[in-house]
């Protein structure tokens, strides 16, 4: 009962009658991590979807003749499940007619049928494991390569390119970090590789010892690690105190300012893949770039652009059907064929983005420089 009413309260909010001429505020959520030790990511995320909506206000959109305010409901999921399951419902009670959302894999899985239920679509700027889009929702639109996609490049470039022959794997036991060590594994046996060590930590663990012990132990030439840039950073570390000197190569979310600041110097020549093009290699994107710096005083993260483009994607979606009914700008979803600044967007029938492609980062006197560019096999 509880469900239908959230339901029946949303879509009132949303769709209610208007005076003609007067102005309709409409929501749009964010659900992200914005306290814990993921919440730099998370505070990017969000001023990626702030600066898109004070862009939009900024132009006066008018949809089925009215002018629209569209304000910003953020959440804080603290990167935790049960906490993300809640404040989802909290966003369908508040009446967002779009959420951009999540950081987390772990998050975003028991959190997404909650927007299908409410009718409400989810655009995903940075959650990667591929049984997001394949829980039978149609609500789910991600804008970013799977886990499937990067770190199967990833799996198959450490084979093939880097000719590594003695590879460890390392999670942090989340969904994401699992699964992309998962996928990369799998890569790299079909590609001919080895895989020699396979270790796991936690997501909120400091001390790797033991496992980067077993992996010196086992003569690794190449470390592919599955987790999040501060706790990568103090990895890397950790292998320069102990004498290791296989190749760090990091999975998305890693490339970042968070990651050279947590290995100190340790990070130069660490690698890392991350989703789509080198943003400054794009048509808009060194212009984001500035505008993102000039409004909040510092560069993006990773994901910034990503969340920039699922916010402006929803109100574009919005113009085109010219609705704010989820029912109804959801289906011009699903057909959408809109450039922003990660590259073309459009989906295929999961929800997933079509060609998607991943870069190979290094770390080059202490910045992050792109190596190669490649699409990612659906």
């Amino acid at each position: 009962m509880k469900t239908f009413v959230s339901l029946f309260a949303a879509s009132a909010l949303c769709v209610a009658p208007l005076v003609a001429g007067a102005q309709q505020t409409v929501r749009i959520g964010l659900s992200a991590p914005l306290t814990g030790i993921s919440a730099s990511n998370g505070k990017d995320l969000e001023n990626g979807v702030r600066l898109a909506i004070e862009e939009a206000n900024a132009k006066h959109i008018e949809i089925e003749g009215q002018p629209v305010q569209f304000e910003l409901a953020s959440v804080d999921d603290q990167g935790d499940p049960r906490i993300g399951v809640q404040v989802a419902q909290k966003l369908v009670d508040d009446g967002v007619v779009a959420v951009v959302g999540y950081y987390n894999s772990g998050v975003a899985l028991p959190s997404s049928p909650i927007f299908a239920r409410a009718g409400i679509p989810l655009l995903d700027p940075a959650a990667t494991n591929p049984t997001i889009t394949r829980q039978g929702l149609n609500n789910v639109f991600r804008i970013i390569a799977t886990d499937t996609q990067n770190s199967g490049n990833a799996g198959t470039y450490a084979v093939k390119v880097t000719k590594a022959k003695r590879i460890a794997v390392m999670d942090d036991r989340t969904a994401f970090g699992q699964g992309a060590v998962e996928e990369f594994r799998k890569a790299v046996q079909a590609a001919g590789g080895q895989v020699v060590s396979e270790e796991y930590t936690n997501d909120k663990a400091v001390e790797f010892n033991a496992q980067l012990t077993n992996i010196k132990a086992a003569n690794a030439d190449l470390l592919y690690f599955g987790g999040l840039d501060g706790q990568a950073g103090l990895i890397v570390k950790r292998m320069k105190q102990l004498g290791i000197r296989a190749q760090f190569v990091g999975s998305g979310g890693i490339a970042d300012s968070v990651f050279i600041s947590s290995a100190g110097s340790a990070a130069e020549g660490a690698m890392a893949w991350e989703y789509g093009r080198p943003v400054d290699s794009l048509p808009e994107g060194r212009a984001f770039a500035q505008k993102f710096k000039k409004r909040f005083g510092a560069d993006t993260l990773t994901y910034a652009p990503f969340a920039y483009d699922c916010a402006w994607l929803a109100i574009t979606a919005m113009k085109q059907a010219n609705s704010v009914k989820p029912a109804v700008f959801m289906q011009t979803l699903r057909t959408i064929q809109y450039n922003g600044i990660t590259g073309h967007i459009s989906f295929d029938k999961y929800g997933d983005l079509n060609n998607p492609t991943s870069t190979l980062y290094q770390v080059k006197a202490m910045k992050w420089q792109p190596v190669t560019t490649i699409g990612a096999e659906k």
